[in-house]
């Protein structure tokens, strides 16, 4: 009687177990990764490089200012192409984005199937660090010497 009680709060406490179980807690990370491959699919079909496929950045239209992300969409479609030099040369940023982005999900996924919870928590100084980053990446490609940074 005893492990049939047990049996019922583990099952009441949402602690699954099986093949089923497993899928469940997959379907969100698969999501995600279906969406992600199918965004990178678009850009590797629709060159960026020509012209009238894409908006203009508008920061870079009214400014003349390279933002963080300006360049990610030709750094994409060089990277789906394994064209690793020109990706890294259109946003390096952005590079560095898509594999944070593999890491991530990939302990997302690990996680998942383990039954453990997927938040990834950073620190105040991780996140001072991230922004700090994207903000001296920001301001050197605006520089003289940033050159090597535009897209």
């Amino acid at each position: 009687m005893r492990g049939v009680n047990a049996e019922s709060q583990r099952v009441a406490q949402g602690a699954e177990s099986g093949a089923g179980a497993v899928l469940r807690r997959l379907a969100v990370p698969g999501g995600v990764l279906a969406a992600v491959v199918g965004a990178f699919a678009y850009v590797g079909a629709v060159d960026p490089n020509q012209p009238g496929h894409y908006p203009v950045c508008p920061l870079l239209r009214l400014t003349g200012v390279y933002c963080p992300g300006c360049g990610g969409l030709r750094s994409a479609h060089a990277f789906i192409h394994g064209d690793f030099a020109a990706a890294l040369t259109d946003n390096a940023l952005a590079v560095v984005g898509y594999l944070g982005f593999a890491v991530v999900w990939t302990v997302w996924v690990v996680r998942s199937v383990r039954g453990r919870p997927a938040g990834i928590e950073l620190g105040r100084v991780q996140r001072w660090t991230g922004g700090a980053l994207v903000l001296v990446f920001t301001v050197v490609r605006n520089l003289p010497f940033g050159g090597w940074l535009h897209p």
